[in-house]
């Protein structure tokens, strides 16, 4: 059985030569909207965190797959992601063509906003329970 990797150059190394481009042009996609966030491996694929996880990738056979971490995400964005392929949790982006950059860093930003209000509405919880 093979070693989950540690880290997201590692599983990126991990693929085939003919795919590691765009799993980094995934990468850079997702970092230049979320340049603070955390890269981890969740889930045995890359991931970002920031105030909680914000969103994965991965390699799959025929797709490379987002997951934005929450099924609201794909349901909010349903119109957008009319001719792509979905799940209750990820979006599958098809390797014939072009990465649909726009697209997913708008999924960012919403993730990213997602995330900053339910860590601002922890923190004001916090504060009105200590009264």
């Amino acid at each position: 059985m093979n070693q989950p990797a540690k880290d997201i150059d590692t599983y990126i190394a991990l693929q085939p030569e003919e795919e590691r481009a765009e799993l980094e042009a995934l990468r850079r996609i997702i970092k230049s909207v979320a340049p603070e966030a955390e890269e981890v491996i969740s889930y045995a694929m890359p991931a970002f965190k920031f105030h909680g996880m914000l969103v994965g990738f991965a390699n799959a056979k025929n797709h490379w797959g987002l997951y934005p971490w929450t099924g609201r995400t794909v349901d909010q964005f349903a119109e957008e992601l009319k001719g792509y392929s979905t799940t209750k949790g990820a979006i599958h982006l098809a390797k014939n063509k072009p990465l649909p950059v726009a697209l997913i860093k708008k999924i960012v930003k919403h993730r990213l906003k997602e995330n900053i209000e339910i860590e601002m509405a922890k923190i004001t919880f916090k504060k009105s329970t200590k009264k």
